[in-house]
């Protein structure tokens, strides 16, 4: 069975959900490898169905080289690792409950409110008037869901308390989607807007974007080198 030395987390881009969870490692500072993947290119090809049936961003290949799929998942692995309590809190308290409530939402019905935008603008063949209408449910889903998130967001710092948890992990990666659509305004929602900063200019999330990016930078150390998908394809094993 393959044994890796460092989990190897995918990260997709251009504006891969998956760099929240980028950050979360880092903030975790839980040693990881990542595999940066064309999500308009590489994760179309048969190569890469085969490492996720499902053609999503991101997935965690496990040192044994299992492979684990889904946000939330992945989420819940990095909590299970996270024993001083630095990105969740202690099991059964009310910070975790609502951390775990957050997390929940935003991984379901704030993300999934963009995914009328996503088919519109990926959508090969489809005549205008439906992509038009694609168009207006989506920007009617991510207004209720902005509104409501923000009646959700409390007055602390972050979403559960003075520190960046996995709940805004989860949300920092896929709230810049509302900036890419053009759907909704910045500073529309104050409590959300002043989240978003505060995620934003953090250097493990900066770190994050400069890895999307393809550039090189240096994070807090977690992070033990990037993998090229084709040696990845060699490495990982079935799916958990």
């Amino acid at each position: 069975m393959t044994h890796l030395d460092y989990p190897i987390l995918t990260s997709g881009y251009p504006l891969g959900s998956s760099a929240g969870l980028v950050a979360a490692f880092e903030w975790l500072g839980l040693p990881y490898r990542l595999t940066r993947v064309d999500m308009f290119g590489e994760m179309r090809t048969e190569a890469y169905r085969r490492l996720n049936a499902r053609v999503e961003t991101p997935f965690l290949v496990l040192t044994d080289g299992r492979i684990l799929t889904e946000t939330m998942a992945i989420a819940l692995w990095l909590e299970q690792r996270d024993p001083e309590n630095r990105i969740s809190f202690e099991s059964g308290t009310r910070e975790a409950d609502r951390m775990h409530q957050l997390m929940a939402f935003i991984n379901t019905s704030f993300t999934a409110s963009f995914i009328p935008l996503w088919a519109a603008l990926e959508a090969e063949g489809m005549d205008h008037g439906a992509k038009d209408t694609l168009r207006e449910f989506g920007r009617h889903m991510v207004t209720r869901r902005h509104e409501q998130l923000e009646e959700l967001v409390g007055n602390d710092p972050y979403l559960v308390g003075d520190k960046p948890t996995l709940a805004d992990a989860i949300f920092v990666g896929v709230a810049r989607w509302a900036d890419f659509h053009e759907v909704v305004e910045r500073g529309r929602y104050p409590r959300i807007e002043a989240l978003r900063h505060r995620l934003e200019t953090d250097p493990a999330f900066e770190f994050a974007l400069a890895i999307e990016g393809g550039d090189q930078a240096l994070g807090g150390g977690a992070m033990k080198g990037v993998v090229p998908l084709e040696e990845l394809m060699h490495a990982a094993g079935p799916m958990v």
